[in-house]
C-alpha cells in the first residue's frame, strides 16, 4: 500500500482589478474580512496589457495583490475562489456604479515551486480542481527566478510581479520551516 502524504500548506493570494481607488479600498477591506489579515500588499499598478474587462470593470483598471499571512491547504482553492466571486457581487451591489463589475477576485496559491490560479474557464492547460472550477500553473519558481509557461496572462510576465512573489514566496519558506 502507498502511503498517502498531507499536502504543504500554501500562501493564499488575491489579485484585484478595480475600477478606480475606492473600488480598490473596498476591495482590500473585502478581502481582509473574508479571508483574514494580510501580511503583504502589493503596490498599485495600471492594468494596461489586455482590455479584456475594459467592458465590465472600466477603462483605467488599477492591479494590486495582497498576500493572506496565515497559511491554508491547497485544496481549499475551490471553495475560495466561490467566497472570492461572492464577494465581488456584494461588492458591485455595495459600490452601484455603472459597471458590470467593479472589482475583480483573482484567489491563487504560492508555494514554493508554482503559484497557481483559480479560475471558471476550462482550457486545455487548466485542471478541474472540484466545485465547477479550475486551476492553472501560471508560473513556475526555478533556479531563483519566477518563469513564464507559454500561456501565462502578459501582466504576470511583469517584474514588479514577480518581485512581490519572491516576498510572498520568502515569507512562505519561513513559516513553514517555524512549524517544523
Amino acid at each position: 500500500m502507498w502511503k498517502l502524504k498531507k499536502p504543504k500548506l500554501v500562501k493564499l493570494i488575491i489579485g484585484i482589478l478595480a475600477a478606480d481607488q475606492q473600488c480598490l479600498s473596498a476591495a482590500m477591506e473585502a478581502i481582509v474580512a473574508g479571508f483574514g489579515r494580510t501580511d503583504f500588499v502589493s503596490d498599485i499598478w495600471p492594468f494596461d496589457k489586455t482590455d479584456y474587462y475594459k467592458d465590465q470593470t472600466g477603462e483605467n483598471i488599477l492591479r494590486q495583490f495582497a498576500s493572506i499571512e496565515k497559511l491554508i491547504d491547497p485544496g481549499e482553492l475551490a471553495k475560495i475562489k466561490h467566497k472570492a466571486n461572492r464577494l465581488e457581487q456584494k461588492l458591485a451591489a455595495k459600490l452601484d456604479l455603472d459597471l458590470y463589475r467593479p472589482v475583480n477576485l483573482d484567489p491563487g496559491l504560492i508555494e514554493p515551486s508554482k503559484l497557481v490560479l483559480a479560475t471558471t474557464k476550462n482550457y486545455s492547460h487548466r485542471i478541474y480542481i472540484g466545485k465547477k472550477m479550475y486551476a492553472e500553473v501560471t508560473l513556475i519558481f526555478d533556479k531563483g527566478h519566477w518563469r513564464p509557461l507559454e500561456y501565462t496572462y502578459p501582466d504576470y510576465r511583469q517584474k514588479c510581479y514577480h518581485d512581490f512573489f519572491d516576498k510572498v514566496r520568502t515569507r512562505l519558506l519561513e513559516q513553514l520551516k517555524s512549524k517544523h
